[in-house]
């Protein structure tokens, strides 16, 4: 039942929370059920969850500030609210709790915007790295302020400028002794450190310091750009939820997550999470296994079949056995898989190490010899001082950093500078199906009538009004077609819902029943004609909800998790530039080889029924085959692939361990992102290339000059620190975007695969019905709980 805040159950006397009277006169009435009720602990759906993230925000900030709520929790899947509360605390009754929870529903809808509390923010998320720049910049700073004081006239004493130059010089000499020491080489820093020394011991304070700003800056840009050295220790536990229900000795009872045992009962209630992998034991439920094996539509599961850890009880109440718990689960083995995944340094490559550590020791030794055949240690000085690493180091930081910046200020996160590098060369892009190519949720594709006295907007008509306010993702699809064909909508008699089968009910005179092939078979509806007039609805790609009013078949409803609008323009896009697309799918073949043909993927790029060990070993193959590999996807089934990828890539809406484990992540939950990223790659990496001839060729020809001629160690700063200075703003362009699209080549014929696919099928040819065509896709899988 759809329920209004009992305002009248609120006592005066009894405590309760600061509501202000003229927004609580002002809250529309917002549609909620109550699912179940035990002890301590309401759950309670409200469809507006489904699909407004800050009434949800406003809604967990209001019900916290209950005194006796002890916890709140939104499911927006699910589109319930969990509220566990303690009636000792300050003498509350459950008539006091229930009504202050009812009115807190009310009140978020009206809410002005509310400061969220730490406490309310339900994330698996790691703590991230930071980067101390005071710590790294500060006596650079100082010793760049105090020099040009000095420079300007300011009586400082040059003991006082000398001392804080080298001590703002300790990080690289330190860098250049542990190279020399751990690795027995020299390397750019020694160079940086003896020619910052010479300069300082001859009373030239403005030229090191000023080095040091750019080598220290860089550096610490560089570490900016890092995700971290270290993979996100993620546990899957505190992602399930903290307490689940089981039965002991007869009584449920809630405990922790991390307390339930093999052979524990674990009760599960709508909207929760299964916590175990197990065998059902009580009760039927819908479970949706999307983001664990696939599946893009909710399957039913009954006495003595299996659940898994991770997935979502969307209707019904189950009790499970459980034979598998935390990290034994399946959910548990995939996030060891991804732990297990080799760990790479994030940071962008040390360009300035590749090119400036091979020339440290010729540099040295003309250095050594221009001195002493002149002997004028200026000389040698001026061409210690013209090294190639200084404005590669502080250029190709800042070139990321802004890549980065104008990547986040666009909707695309981009983790790290070596995600960059990698980005910018990738050859090959693997997709998840289902949530990635796909929208990850049931559409209606097609309407077939039985019976001559009715049409397909009436059937869907009939079907959704048996069906509104269901939350199935289903029905939901159904109501939403009903809603977009501007389709009216009829209340029920004697409505009934059964779980798994579908909807017994009344409309306008009509015994109706919407739901599955098993509904049919139980109540007896004839489908002989369906079958002999379409067979070719049994074997393709789209799942079927019948629709049966007094006791025969008026219809069929054709659904399928309907393919991204952006999908096929980006596998297109991709192909063109060169980068080929591979598709690996949990869902059965024929549906995997559908959506590819309807998005152009050649036939022998696609891995179907893929669990995520298989994903892994696709991905580790292409890997070793020289490729570099992104990989797309957004469910935990995904996450090992992820982790072993060269580029990971997900979505902002993706599973916690799935968004976490990417190295790019699409804020806006849109493929265009993608492109969008390897454009910001690529144009970065050319400019990285463009700041090292910048820098290289105006030093190496200075070089040059300081052998045959003498060179001031004053010009030779002027070079080196200009150079840099124009890569540095060079390395700003990112900034402006990069324009244009990937370079596109002949983009390939998508009917050369539609062609390819019929020779291999047919008997399945591909359908393509105008009305529905952009949201037709592939999900064909076999699910009782058509309309549920």
């Amino acid at each position: 039942m759809n329920v209004v805040a009992p305002n009248s159950l609120l006592s005066p006397q009894a405590p309760t929370t600061a509501i202000n009277p003229h927004l609580a006169s002002q809250a529309p009435q917002v549609k909620f059920q109550v699912v179940h009720w035990i002890a301590g602990r309401f759950r309670i759906r409200i469809p507006r969850l489904g699909y407004d993230v800050e009434y949800g925000e406003k809604l967990l900030h209001v019900v916290s500030q209950i005194n006796a709520v002890t916890s709140v929790r939104v499911n927006p899947p699910a589109r319930s609210l969990v509220v566990a509360y303690d009636l000792k605390v300050l003498g509350y009754s459950m008539a006091v709790i229930q009504a202050e929870i009812y009115q807190s529903i009310e009140l978020a809808a009206v809410l002005p915007d509310v400061p969220l509390l730490a406490a309310e923010v339900d994330s698996c998320q790691p703590e991230a790295e930071t980067v101390n720049l005071w710590e790294r910049m500060g006596l650079p700073a100082l010793s760049l302020s105090l020099s040009l004081a000095a420079l300007l006239g300011v009586p400082i004493p040059g003991v006082v400028i000398g001392g804080v130059v080298m001590a703002a010089a300790l990080p690289a000499m330190k860098r250049a002794w542990d190279s020399l020491v751990q690795d027995r080489e020299l390397t750019i820093d020694f160079l940086d450190a003896l020619a910052i020394s010479l300069h300082t011991a001859q009373g030239h304070y403005f030229a090191p310091a000023f080095m040091l700003g750019l080598i220290e800056g860089g550096e610490a840009i560089r570490d900016l750009t890092a995700r971290g050295s270290e993979r996100a220790s993620l546990d899957l536990l505190d992602c399930l939820g903290k307490f689940a229900f089981v039965e002991r000795d007869g009584v449920e009872v809630e405990i922790p997550v991390k307390e339930v045992v093999v052979g524990d009962r674990v009760v599960v209630y709508p909207g929760d999470q299964i916590p175990v992998d197990g065998m059902v034991i009580k009760g039927t439920g819908l479970v949706d296994q999307c983001k664990l094996t696939g599946e893009s539509v909710p399957v039913t599961r009954t006495e003595g079949m299996e659940v898994f850890a991770s997935t979502l009880l969307v209707e019904g109440q189950m009790v499970i056995l459980a034979e598998r718990v935390g990290n034994q689960t399946r959910a548990g083995v995939i996030v060891g898989l991804m732990q297990a995944a080799p760990v790479h340094d994030t940071r962008i490559e040390n360009y300035a190490g590749m090119i400036a550590n091979q020339a440290v020791i010729p540099t040295l030794g003309i250095s050594a010899a221009v001195g002493l055949l002149s002997g004028d240690l200026n000389r040698a000085i001026a061409l210690l001082t013209l090294d190639l690493g200084t404005g590669i180091r502080v250029s190709v930081p800042t070139t990321i950093l802004s890549a980065l910046t104008y990547a986040a200020q666009h909707g695309v996160l981009i983790r790290s500078g070596r995600a960059i590098e990698l980005l910018a060369r990738i050859d090959t892009v693997v997709f998840d199906k289902t949530g990635t190519l796909t929208q990850g949720h049931a559409g209606v594709t097609d309407i077939v009538v039985m019976h001559p006295d009715y049409t397909g907007p009436q059937i869907l008509a009939m079907a959704a009004s048996a069906e509104q306010g269901l939350t199935h993702p289903v029905a939901t699809a159904i109501v939403r077609q009903a809603q977009h064909d501007h389709l009216e909508l009829t209340d029920c008699e004697d409505w009934e819902y059964k779980v798994g089968l579908g909807v017994v009910t009344r409309v306008q005179g009509i015994n109706l029943l919407v739901g599955s092939r098993r509904m049919m078979k139980e109540y007896e509806i004839d489908l002989t004609d369906l079958e002999h007039h379409h067979p070719e609805l049994q074997t393709g790609r789209n799942s079927l909800v019948y629709v049966a009013g007094d006791g025969k078949l008026l219809g069929v409803i054709l659904y399928s998790d309907p393919i991204r609008a952006e999908s096929k323009e980006i596998i297109q896009e991709l192909q063109g530039a060169g980068i080929t697309p591979y598709m690996l799918s949990g869902d059965v073949g024929r549906v995997a080889q559908a959506v590819a043909v309807e998005l152009g993927i050649q036939q022998k790029h696609i891995y179907a029924e893929a669990f995520p060990e298989r994903k892994v070993e696709v991905v580790k193959g292409l890997h070793e085959s020289g490729r570099v590999v992104a990989f797309c996807g957004d469910g935990i089934n995904d996450s090992a692939a992820l982790a072993y990828a060269d580029v990971s890539i997900s979505f902002a809406g993706a599973t916690d361990i799935a968004r976490e484990t990417a190295d790019v992540v699409l804020m806006e939950d849109d493929l265009r992102g993608l492109t969008l990223a390897i454009r910001i790659a690529k144009q970065a990496m050319d400019i990285v290339w463009q700041n090292t001839a910048i820098v290289a060729i105006p030093n190496l020809g200075a070089m040059v000059s300081g052998v045959v001629f003498a060179l001031d160690p004053i010009l030779a700063v002027v070079i080196n620190n200009g150079t840099a200075i124009l890569a540095e703003l060079n390395g700003l362009r990112p900034l402006v975007g990069p324009g244009g699209a990937l370079p596109l080549a002949a983009a390939k014929d998508p009917q050369q695969f539609l062609e390819e696919w019929e020779a291999i099928h047919p008997s399945q040819p591909v359908h393509h019905n105008s009305h529905h065509e952009s949201e037709q896709s592939s999900t064909s899988i076999e699910v009782t709980p058509a309309a549920v």
